[in-house]
């Protein structure tokens, strides 16, 4: 698939012709660095710290989080890499610094050896200095210690000049199961294809930003169909992967849910681009778009606005949402309205009752005995806490993301328990 590619230099995102000369300043890479990640991970390098000649860190940490990112570029020991995973980066790209001894000491899946290549010798400090190996070499090197393989064909970088693609053939052989981006002169939509069909990612960078191809052509480009219309089944579903609804894209509705920022479709039955919730006002704020492994059905992840997904009203084609997501609607119901008898509305009156209750209720499920109890008791503590977090404007979603970036961290802290005062017991 495409993995979009952000190379900041001073500040700016930018593209460079052969890793030297300026082609183009697109400025700030934060707006461009959200709309790429809609349609997976982003690829981005701190060009000045790959030369030694500054860093961006301030405006990567802003893009990692919110976008989902593998960075790369000056990072050349444990502790530089160490803290990007821990600041959300799905993986980290190692140039100079991708040796035995530094590989080893991070997590595998999360680490890609970024081998720049040009003319067939590896180059590391910016792509300044030779090496005197061969990408084969380096690749059967670290093979052992890594989840995957960045090359770069530096003589063709930037110039658009199409992909060798018996040459990256024999890479993927030699990289086995680890996984393999290929970057330098991506041309057309069919070299993404091409690649996909290898088992190969293609990072994109100055096709994109010339306006080449689209963001859309790059993605659809590996998609098929067994479908006589042509067509891809599309599962919509809300930030937390529940499903709302099944629908169809084709091409031109895909070109237009990434340009738009919403869900747009293809409806069968009006023979045609249908944006979801244009008359209603149910619209779909579009967060992600991702394909499935065989390249034949797609999933929007959307924040759905108004009365629900279904033409009927419920929430969901498959009737009303339950669990952890009803009982947010419940609650946030009940904070609204001035409902009398309302034990919510109550709580949400009564700070001091709300305390008291959720330190009550989490002592009970500490003292359950038995896994009936222990769900009765958790099931109250998750009301109370809902309660408290909704009542400060925070939502599901926020919890859930802020879990999941916590889940990426790779330094753990010790969790002592702190006393009422605030400080270490």
């Amino acid at each position: 698939m495409i993995i979009p590619s952000v190379d900041i230099r001073g500040g700016n995102a930018v593209q460079l012709v052969g890793g030297e000369t300026l082609a183009l300043d697109a400025g700030d890479p934060l707006p461009i660095a959200k709309r790429f990640g809609i349609v997976g991970e982003v690829a981005v390098i701190d060009l000045d710290a790959a030369l030694g000649t500054g860093n961006n860190k301030a405006i990567i940490r802003e893009i990692v989080r919110s976008v989902p990112c593998r960075v790369g570029g000056g990072i050349r020991d444990v502790h530089a890499a160490t803290e990007w995973l821990d600041a959300g980066a799905r993986k980290v790209l190692l140039g100079t610094a991708a040796t035995p001894d530094v590989l080893s000491q991070l997590p595998k899946d999360r680490v890609i050896a970024a081998l720049d290549a040009r003319n067939g010798e590896v180059v590391t400090e910016g792509w300044t200095t030779g090496t005197g190996k061969s990408i084969d070499d380096c690749i059967q090197e670290l093979r052992p210690y890594v989840g995957g393989f960045l090359v770069t064909f530096v003589e063709n970088e930037g110039r658009m000049t199409g992909l060798p693609l018996k040459r990256v053939e024999q890479l993927k052989k030699l990289a086995g199961r680890a996984s393999l981006t290929i970057a330098g002169g991506v041309q057309v939509p069919d070299d993404i294809a091409s690649t996909d069909r290898l088992g190969v990612d293609a990072q994109v960078g100055m096709a994109l930003y010339t306006g080449a191809f689209s963001l859309a052509d790059g993605f659809c480009a590996p998609l098929k169909s067994d479908r006589p219309d042509g067509l891809w089944p599309t599962i919509v579903t809300d930030p937390s992967g529940r499903a709302l609804g099944l629908v169809y894209s084709n091409h031109e509705s895909v070109q237009q849910s990434l340009k738009l920022g919403r869900g747009v479709y293809y409806s069968r039955s009006r023979g045609g681009i249908w944006m979801k919730g244009e008359t209603s006002g149910c619209v779909q704020e579009l967060l992600g778009i991702s394909v499935d492994c065989d390249r034949d059905c797609l999933r929007f992840t959307v924040r759905q606005h108004g009365d629900g997904f279904c033409h009927t009203g419920q929430e969901t084609c498959f009737g009303s949402q339950t669990g952890l997501e009803a009982l947010v609607q419940r609650i946030k119901t009940r904070l609204a309205a001035d409902t009398k008898g309302s034990y919510t509305k109550r709580l949400a009156r009564d700070p001091n009752l709300l305390r008291s209750k959720l330190l009550e209720e989490s002592n009970e499920l500490l003292d359950a005995i038995d896994p009936e109890e222990a769900t009765h008791e958790a099931a109250d503590v998750m009301y109370f806490a809902l309660v408290a977090a909704l009542m400060r404007d925070a939502s599901l979603e926020s919890i859930e993301r802020e879990l999941d970036r916590r889940a990426l961290r790779v330094t753990r802290r010790a969790g002592d328990a702190k006393s009422a005062s605030g400080a270490k017991l």
